[in-house]
C-alpha cells in the first residue's frame, strides 16, 4: 500500500512539472508589462489597465536589417515583452535574425521556449542536439520559405551556407525564452569556472582553455 502511494504521489507530481512546464496562462485579457514596477514576479507586473494604450501593443523595427559586422556574422533583434510591453503573460514572442554571408547564429540554447524559424531570404544550415545519451545531430538545409523546429532547451545553431545575406523570423513559446550560448557560458562566465573543471570536461590541456577562455 506505501508504495502505491509512493507510485501515486510521483505520477501526480510528474503530471504537475509537465503542466507548468511553459508560461503561465493569462488570467485576464491582459498584463501590459510595467518594467518600472516595485513589485517583483515572475515575469513584469501589470501596468494600471486604465493606463494602457495601443501603443503598448505595438513594435516597429522588424524591417530593419540587423548590424552582422561582428565576430560571428549574425545579428538577433528580439521583440520580448522588454521590447513590447503588451506580450506580458502571452507566453510568446518573436525575434527577427540577419546573417552575414557565412554568418553563424552560434550553438546555444533557449532554457524557456521552443522556436519556429521561418526562413524569409537565402540558405541556412541549421540544426540541434538531442541530450544525452545518444548526442543525435539533427541537420538540415533551408531555403526561403522553410520552416524549422528547435525543441525547448537543446542546443542548435545556424549558419549561412549561401552566397549572400540570409534573413529569418524565429517565434518563440515565451514571453522571455532566455538565451544561454554555449561558447560564452563556459569560457566566458564570471567568475570563471576553474580550470581544472574545463581540463578535464574537454580533455584539454591548461594552455588551451586559457587561450579560450581569453577569447570570451
Amino acid at each position: 500500500m506505501a508504495n502505491l502511494s509512493l507510485l501515486l504521489l510521483s505520477v501526480l507530481a510528474l503530471s504537475i512539472s509537465l503542466v507548468f512546464a511553459a508560461d503561465p496562462s493569462a488570467l485576464q485579457d491582459f498584463c501590459v508589462a510595467d518594467p518600472k514596477g516595485q513589485v517583483f514576479v515572475n515575469g513584469f507586473a501589470c501596468k494600471n489597465s486604465k493606463l494602457v494604450e495601443a501603443n503598448d501593443f505595438f513594435f516597429s523595427g522588424l524591417h530593419i536589417a540587423g548590424n552582422t559586422t561582428n565576430l560571428v556574422g549574425s545579428k538577433v533583434t528580439p521583440v520580448f515583452a522588454t521590447q513590447l510591453p503588451g506580450l506580458n503573460t502571452l507566453g510568446i514572442s518573436i525575434a527577427r535574425i540577419d546573417y552575414a554571408p557565412w554568418g553563424l547564429n552560434p550553438p546555444h540554447t533557449h532554457p524557456r521556449a521552443t522556436k519556429v524559424l521561418t526562413l524569409l531570404d537565402g540558405t541556412l544550415e541549421v540544426g540541434f542536439v538531442t541530450s544525452n545519451p545518444e548526442n543525435r545531430h539533427f541537420r538540415k538545409v533551408l531555403q526561403k520559405g522553410d520552416v524549422f523546429v528547435f525543441p525547448v532547451g537543446l542546443i542548435h545553431y545556424q549558419r549561412n551556407v549561401g552566397y549572400g545575406s540570409a534573413v529569418a523570423i524565429a517565434a518563440l513559446s515565451s514571453q522571455n525564452p532566455g538565451v544561454v550560448i554555449v561558447a560564452n557560458a563556459v569560457f566566458g562566465s564570471n567568475p570563471k569556472i576553474d580550470g581544472n573543471v574545463l581540463v578535464k570536461a574537454f580533455q584539454l590541456d591548461n594552455t588551451t582553455i586559457s587561450y579560450l577562455e581569453s577569447k570570451f
